[in-house]
């Protein structure tokens, strides 16, 4: 696992956005206001998922390729196969 600077601080800030949002419903501030907010926050984590996942990639995969593990790289495009089957599930 590599270092992901870019992916954490993206995390602390929609870390930040949620904890304004339940700030927001604690003082029964408009729902509409809330749930732009709340998208808001969704939009960072996808964000930081994109980061994370483009980590991965450039190092984790590039890796496995290098070392010439058929296994290894089998490996890595099955978990890389099942995170996008995941994410086209949550579109």
């Amino acid at each position: 696992m590599h270092k992901n600077k870019k992916g954490l601080n993206i995390l602390k800030t929609a870390k930040g956005q949620v904890e304004a949002v339940v700030k927001m419903l604690e003082d029964d501030r408009y729902c509409i206001d809330v749930s732009k907010q709340i998208l808001a926050s969704i939009s960072l984590l996808k964000k930081a998922n994109a980061q994370i996942l483009n980590t991965h990639l450039e190092s984790c995969v590039k890796d496995a390729v290098k070392s010439k593990n058929a296994y290894e790289v089998n490996e890595k495009i099955l978990e890389l196969e099942e995170i996008m089957c995941y994410i086209n599930k949550t579109l």
